[in-house]
């Protein structure tokens, strides 16, 4: 018989005993991986979502060590490879993005009767919320941006939508747009292909009649423009042309001939050449003169000489009520204006020594005339008349001197500190004698000491046996006045054969030691550069910083071609420290290079480098370094550089071009329908194909097309490309040329 426990009074012996295997106090509040957050369902919002995340890696590693007690019970019985995250921690900022487009009427006009809009859809896998956005575009006239804000879409069977309905060719339907999806990014795919659901191929969106029509704004070009052949057979029926003016200025709009001119400026006491602007507006016939201030010209800044307006040529008349109103052949009009021409403005005479590139292609495109050159109105500078430097009075140093001539207060000389570094302990010497000496003077020399550091002069006289002279310093240190030339001592004067002449002192040069002689056949540049040890070093610093002369050389060979050219040369040795001049560098090539053919090969660099294994003498060593300069040899040179340039820019030109067409979807059917716009034939020329990938939305150099079609079909008629056949070949070339070799 059953028993109603509700009836019971709840008291103590009133109850039957329940049995729990649990009989734990629940709880609201509870920690996940450190986090507090809500595990009651229903309080404050929905039970949180938990996912699974792969666990890391253990990286404990026990060793030859068996296992610890301590880790062996803490040890899960059943490891798992996963965690339960909730899915804010483990998906946050994961996001999967669709590409869409919906249909929207229009009952506005009846040139189109729907328009697509595009949009696309971002689906967020923390909360499952979604977002949809259209791109703005210019001029659409619509409010684009957000459409709907991010939340969690209801699904049309109830729930709300989740990630297994979004796939490429459904509908997603969202308060009653019916949103056609098309595409979505590699994040989406990679997702999707993670879950077992492949998402289908990339769609294309189909265009409506508004997108067509801005895309013939863009390619067609418009009806065949108005001629003067075409206006003179509408006045010979009847017609006439009434809106000449309003043609003109549809036509030559915001078109302007600039030209550049001088006014000769008589008025002022001092003759003066003042530059011009003459602005000439095509859209109306109206002139503009600005004048061109230089600086420190002296005038206040006017710069409109003439506002813009319609100019009578010739002479200024000022016309009153009663006057007749000019002629219109009598204002000034473009084709009195060119470069050359003196015409009359304002009654001013200015002559026309230039013009900008605009005028110059409006001149030879639609007068089918071509402008001269620019012509140079330059007055030859004045000679202004430099005072005399007064004589070197003796106190302090000259340049203290030079200071207080320079300057009315004078200041402290500047010391040339890159001189100082660079020059730092180099000595020029010299020995000379006197001229018409005495008798007692005839046997005595003397040594001059010029210190390139601070150009400064010492002269001794060295030790002689039985000259009856105490010797020593005969000149101390400081910067002297050379009184032959007038100038302060140069390395130059002291040249042997020439004489100078210090402190009523005339002394012959007889001559130098080595170093000055080698720094002085170096025009002064600095000390003379020894090749043949700058080649040994350059040897032994190769064979230390590479144990293989593979290695070596591809440092040298900085584009892999298997050569090395005089600028890939250049700049090796300039990486190994050696800053030499291009005729040393030159020296040096030709030295490697066995075959003097102007580039070094592989083999080559290997004999120049490398010793010989057996000898048949003992000791034998490299050839020596010829330094003399053959002219023949850099032509050479300079030539395989340019081809090794020309070379890089096919490459790459090829490559470009070829990616262009080899990874991207439809760009045959799009260049061919191109082509097809320009010409009926099926042949085009190299500025037909460059005009035609701008088009599309690819920006090339006509020479850089120009060398992809000679690379791809050579030697054939630029002017007569079978354009089917040069996209064929171009595709099918494509994985010969590869990016690294």
């Amino acid at each position: 018989m059953a028993v109603d426990l509700k009836s019971l009074p709840n008291l103590p012996g009133f109850s039957i005993p329940v049995h729990k295997e649990r009989n734990h106090k629940s709880q609201t509040w509870g920690f996940v991986n450190g986090q507090r957050m809500e595990m009651q369902e229903g309080l404050s919002h929905d039970k949180p979502k938990f996912v699974k995340a792969p666990k890391p890696q253990d990286q404990w590693r026990n060793g030859s060590l068996p296992m610890a007690t301590t880790r062996d019970v803490f040890q899960a019985t059943e490891p798992k490879d996963y965690d339960t995250l909730p899915a804010w921690d483990a998906l946050d900022r994961h996001v999967l993005r669709f590409k869409g487009f919906f249909k929207e009427a229009v009952v506005e006009t009846n040139l189109e009767n729907y328009r697509i809009r595009k949009c696309v859809i971002f689906y967020y896998l923390e909360d499952d919320t979604c977002l949809i956005t259209e791109p703005k575009q210019d001029n659409s006239g619509l409010p684009q941006g957000t459409l709907i804000r991010r939340h969690r879409f209801p699904a049309p069977e109830g729930g709300y939508v989740r990630p297994e309905d979004l796939r490429i060719g459904s509908d997603l339907h969202v308060y009653g747009k019916s949103i056609r999806l098309v595409d979505c990014d590699g994040f989406t795919r990679e997702y999707f292909n993670s879950l077992g659901l492949d998402q289908p191929a990339t769609m294309e969106i189909e265009d409506d009649p508004w997108h067509e029509t801005r895309k013939d704004m863009k390619v067609k070009a418009a009806a065949q423009e108005r001629t003067y052949e075409k206006l003179y057979r509408e006045v010979m029926l009847g017609g006439g042309h009434i809106n000449e003016n309003m043609q003109q200025f549809m036509e030559c709009d915001r078109k302007v001939c600039r030209f550049f001119g001088v006014l000769d400026d008589l008025s002022t006491p001092q003759y003066e050449r003042r530059p011009f602007t003459i602005l000439f507006f095509l859209a109306d016939n109206t002139v503009e003169i600005r004048e061109q201030y230089p600086l420190n010209c002296g005038r206040d800044n006017f710069p409109i000489f003439f506002r813009r307006g319609k100019l009578l040529s010739g002479g200024v008349k000022a016309l009153g009520p009663q006057d007749q109103l000019p002629n219109p052949d009598s204002y000034v009009k473009i084709d009195d204006l060119y470069v050359g021409a003196e015409v009359t403005l304002l009654d001013s005479k200015f002559f026309i020594y230039d013009a900008d590139d605009f005028t110059r292609m409006y001149y030879k495109d639609v007068k089918g005339q071509e402008l001269e050159g620019k012509m140079d109105v330059r007055l030859p500078e004045r000679a202004v008349p430099r005072p005399p430097t007064p004589p070197y009075t003796g106190y302090g140093s000259w340049d203290d001197s030079m200071s207080s001539v320079l300057h009315l207060i004078p200041k402290v000389p500047k010391k040339d500190f890159h001189k100082l570094y660079n020059n730092d302990g180099k000595i020029l010497r010299f020995t000379g004698k006197f001229v018409n000496p005495k008798p007692e003077d005839v046997e005595r020399r003397f040594v001059f000491n010029f210190h390139l550091f601070d150009d400064t002069l010492s002269i001794h006289e060295p030790p002689q046996r039985n000259l009856g002279i105490v010797t020593g310093k005969f000149l101390e240190k400081g910067v002297h006045l050379n009184q032959k030339t007038g100038r302060l001592f140069e390395p130059v004067d002291l040249i042997p054969g020439n004489t100078v002449k210090i402190f009523n002192h005339e002394f012959e040069v007889l001559d130098m030691d080595e170093y000055t002689r080698k720094y002085i056949c170096q025009d002064g540049a600095g000390p003379f550069v020894d090749l043949q040890a700058v080649l040994e070093k350059l040897r032994e610093g190769m064979r230390q910083q590479f144990p293989l002369v593979r290695d070596v050389f591809r440092r040298f060979d900085t584009d892999h071609n298997g050569v090395i050219t005089l600028p890939e040369f250049r700049q090796a040795l300039q990486k190994f420290g050696f800053m030499l001049s291009d005729e040393e560098v030159l020296i040096l090539m030709r030295h490697f290079d066995k075959r003097q053919d102007g580039q070094v090969t592989y083999n080559e660099f290997c004999d120049a480098l490398l010793d010989e294994d057996c000898t048949c003498e003992m000791m034998k060593t490299k050839p020596p370094i010829d330094p003399r300069t053959d002219s023949e040899y850099n032509m050479r040179a300079a030539q395989k550089a340019s081809e090794r340039t020309e070379t890089d820019k096919v490459r790459k030109a090829v490559r470009d071009i070829g990616d262009v067409f080899y990874k991207h979807v439809g760009m045959m059917q799009k260049i061919f329908k191109e082509f097809t716009h320009m010409t009926h034939k099926n042949y085009v020329t190299v500025e037909q194909i460059h005009a035609a990938l701008l088009k599309i939305g690819f920006a090339f150099d006509t020479e850089d097309v120009q060398r992809c079609v000679l690379f791809v079909i050579p030697n054939c008629d630029l002017d007569a490309i079978d354009y089917v056949h040069f996209c064929q070949a171009l595709v099918a070339c494509f994985h010969d040329l590869c990016a690294i070799r």
